[in-house]
């Protein structure tokens, strides 16, 4: 039988990292070749593969979230904003992010193939979404790379739209800043797992 210890490791280990340093412990290829296996074997629905992403790096990362500081910046009260920015700043401060879409063409498609599960579709098809965040997370935490995962969706998406020439059909879903961790996560607390979960036997 197969030793499940490092993958139930690698699931334990993964959190929630916010002061990160504009560097890697890995190379951008490396990155890379993670983000593409989530966005490759990621379940879902009848195969549907509705999943797409956009990889920012350095230079590219900095362009994202200035872009993204600049959106809410006219949105925001002045004081509002300035709390923000400090968010801002220090994801800005991180080595990359990844967006995370859903094609909404693909999920339409797989509506009219399948009428009988037409309601189904785009609640399937986030499901499979947050699957492919999370082998993403996973993995670039078991890289040495700490991660955190923002939804400044939908105020920003026309903005990316145009700054990554993201297709309009896109619909994003949330933004996963990576680097090299300045601190240690946070001790995590659990609830009681008699009250989340019932056996039969």
């Amino acid at each position: 039988m197969a030793d499940t210890k490092p993958f139930f490791a690698a699931v334990e280990s993964r959190r929630t990292i916010y002061p990160l340093k504009n560097e890697s412990p890995i190379s951008d290829e490396r990155i890379k070749e993670i983000v593409t296996a989530a966005v490759k074997h990621a379940p879902s629905a009848f195969n549907s593969q509705t999943g797409r992403v956009v990889l920012v790096l350095k230079k590219e990362h900095v362009r994202l979230w200035e872009a993204i500081m600049e959106v809410y910046k006219a949105m925001l009260p002045e004081e509002k904003y300035k709390g923000a920015k400090e968010r801002f700043d220090m994801f800005k401060a991180a080595y990359g992010t990844v967006l995370f879409y859903e094609d909404t063409t693909n999920v339409r498609e797989f509506q009219e193939k399948f009428k009988q599960y037409e309601d189904k579709f785009p609640q399937w098809s986030e499901q499979s979404n947050g699957m492919m965040q999370y082998i993403t997370w996973t993995a670039l935490e078991t890289e040495g790379l700490g991660c955190n995962l923002q939804h400044y969706n939908p105020p920003i998406d026309k903005r990316l739209e145009t700054e990554f020439n993201v297709p309009e059909t896109w619909s994003l879903k949330a933004q996963m800043v990576f680097g090299k961790p300045l601190a240690p996560p946070k001790e995590k607390e659990f609830k009681p797992i008699d009250t989340r979960m019932k056996v039969f036997e």
